[in-house]
């Protein structure tokens, strides 16, 4: 006999004063109660953000939507966004998630390049940008060859056109018997196709198939992803102070909004700004990395002592293992709010409350209930408790690939079930502890970066004949990124040649992906096979770590 299949409960989000039913998702939260406050800007403690409601959010995402169907996107067509947190990035956001497009948001610590390979990749013919990265955004547009009139820009960026001329007016004047609406044509939900990169060095966005279900209604995995955290009562408010362009800070921020919550957005994090605001707006929720604990803890005592923080009740974080010592000094300041989560853009994961860690320390948790785990080994056998193999997940009913990387999308399943490249075990609780990567990434700060692309681009060099990248220890970040090369014939080792090196890879890549530093070897070691022993390279670097 089969599982029922799930629903959304039918007390879930917010009650419609008109009708008695209980709504979710921004589109129907703003007609139930337009004045409820939606989005804060996190402004100073001199001068207040800019906020809206659900209706204004609501009335300039349909306007947007309207604009995007005059210029002939079509459900499944792309547009690309590059801004950074703030009410018009969640504007339109909406606008193309409610007639059925896809939406990449871009790292806006890319280059113009990097950019541009997003805008060619998604088949973007939309591009809008915040005149913050009017620099980047202006190459981006002319390496992708775009039509400028399809160019917007949030504030003024030369040769764009002003986002408020992508509004377009609603259909009808209400006269002669014809109602007007602010509502688009073609209703139909959309979804984000975020970019993370792979082995092949180049960013693949993970594009999953559109469902054809309502805009109108919360998706059944969205509610049940907040109410496993149990952060889906809409008297939440949830505070976001990482990009929204990160897959789970994109989630936490809508799914938030789409169940009736008020999100408090930081355009910068800064460890007293967030205690502020937390106390500023009652907060109750976050999402956060390891470092941002580790800056607080940072903060001298007094300055702690200075902000209400009882309002919390849960704090997830991911995207980074978090040092033990650290998550003991938060528990012990905080208490046992924070709830832990392994999990990845391609779908599925674990959660940890506090209490159960303070149980199973170093465990990141068991399994969702929309979530089967297995670990395998090589050969694809499904191993026993306790022993160490590749980590696999499945999220019921959700399929993805990586877009227009099929052979990538192929060596990430087995069966039904996907791996993120880690390795690790299941105790006999059904707990899971990794207990290394098992691919090459390297996570600095909570952010991927990724070595393959980094070492393309350092071998362009003259100078380079090998390169070799991945993380070293840093003490706040977790890992930084550091480059071990082989030089070309004809070029000997000197400090202004390392410098060179790295100043010409600026020009190709962001910033946070660049090497703090480079050493050189006499031959980098390969298998005969071309294959790179990365392992080698990098225990000298770790030994003194452990």
């Amino acid at each position: 006999m089969s599982a029922p299949t799930p629903t959304v409960p039918a007390d879930a989000g917010i009650l419609d004063p008109r009708t008695g039913e209980h709504v979710t998702s921004v589109y129907r939260i703003a007609e139930a109660e337009p004045d409820r406050v939606a989005v804060i800007e996190g402004g100073s403690a001199d001068e207040p953000g800019r906020q809206v409601t659900f209706g204004q959010l609501a009335g300039a995402a349909h306007g947007f939507a309207r604009g995007l169907q005059d210029l002939g996107l079509k459900t499944g067509d792309c547009i690309v966004l590059l801004a950074p947190n703030s009410i018009e990035f969640l504007e339109v956001y909406y606008a193309a998630l409610e007639i059925g497009l896809y939406v990449a948001p871009a790292n806006w610590h890319l280059t113009g390049p990097e950019v541009a390979y997003i805008i060619d990749n998604s088949g973007s013919t939309v591009f809008i940008a915040d005149q913050r990265f009017s620099d980047v955004a202006g190459v981006a547009a002319a390496e992708a060859g775009l039509d400028m009139a399809r160019c917007y820009a949030i504030g003024d960026v030369p040769g764009f056109r002003p986002l408020a001329e992508l509004t377009a007016p609603a259909a009808g004047d209400g006269g002669a018997g014809e109602a007007s609406s602010s509502l688009p044509t073609d209703r139909t939900l959309g979804a984000p196709m975020l970019y993370t990169s792979g082995t092949t060095g180049r960013p693949k966005g993970v594009r999953r198939p559109l469902t054809g279900a309502s805009p109108d209604q919360v998706t059944v995995p969205n509610y049940y992803f907040f109410a496993g955290f149990d952060i889906h009562a809409p008297d939440n408010v949830h505070i976001c102070g990482s990009p929204l362009y990160h897959t789970a800070v994109l989630n936490f921020v809508t799914i938030s909004l789409n169940l009736g919550q008020a999100v408090v957005l930081m355009d910068k994090w800064t460890p007293e700004e967030m205690l502020r605001l937390i106390d500023a707006h009652g907060v109750t929720q976050s999402h956060m990395v390891p470092t941002q604990f580790s800056r607080l803890l940072e903060l001298p005592e007094d300055v702690r002592a200075k902000y209400d923080v009882s309002s919390l009740r849960t704090i997830v974080h991911g995207a980074a293992p978090c040092p033990k010592h650290v998550k003991q000094a938060m528990l012990d300041w905080w208490g046992p709010v924070l709830t832990e989560y392994y999990a990845g853009t391609e779908g599925g994961g674990c959660t940890i409350t506090g209490e159960e860690w303070l149980r199973k320390p170093g465990s990141v948790g068991k399994p969702w209930k929309t979530t089967t785990l297995k670990i395998l080994d090589d050969d694809g056998n499904e191993l026993g408790t306790d022993e160490i193999g590749n980590v696999y997940l499945q999220m019921h009913g959700s399929k993805f690939e990586y877009h227009q990387d099929a052979e990538k999308t192929a060596r990430t399943y087995v069966g039904e079930l996907f791996t993120m490249g880690d390795i690790g075990y299941v105790d006999a609780d059904g707990y899971l502890f990794l207990c290394d990567r098992k691919n090459d990434m390297i996570i600095s700060g909570g952010v991927n970066i990724y070595p393959a692309e980094i070492e393309s681009e350092m071998t362009r060099h003259e100078a380079v004949r090998d390169a070799a990248v991945f993380g070293i220890p840093h003490k706040d970040w977790g890992e930084e990124v550091k480059a071990v090369i082989e030089l070309a014939e004809g070029f000997d080792e000197s400090d202004e040649l390392k410098a060179q090196i790295l100043d010409d890879l600026a020009g190709r890549l962001a910033k946070f992906k660049m090497p703090r530093t480079i050493d050189v070897v006499d031959e980098l070691p390969r298998q005969a096979n071309g294959k790179l022993v990365k392992r080698t390279l990098k225990d000298p670097y770790w030994a003194d770590a452990k």
